[in-house]
């Protein structure tokens, strides 16, 4: 539960600071490399609670 809460908050901090970037550079492949990038730390996130720190294994 701890990680769900503090992965939320961190999150949320996040994409308020990379929101603000976006709003002022308004550079397209900046947006497009802050876009990829969140989803790819959104994944990671629910992975890691899915599955815990050490993965899903193989």
């Amino acid at each position: 539960m701890m990680t769900l809460v503090t992965g939320i908050v961190g999150i949320a901090m996040v994409l308020g600071f990379l929101g603000t970037l976006v709003w002022w550079i308004k550079a397209l492949p900046f947006t497009i490399i802050v876009v990829v990038v969140v989803l790819l730390l959104v994944y990671d996130f629910v992975r890691t609670l899915r599955y815990g720190e050490s993965g899903a294994g193989r």
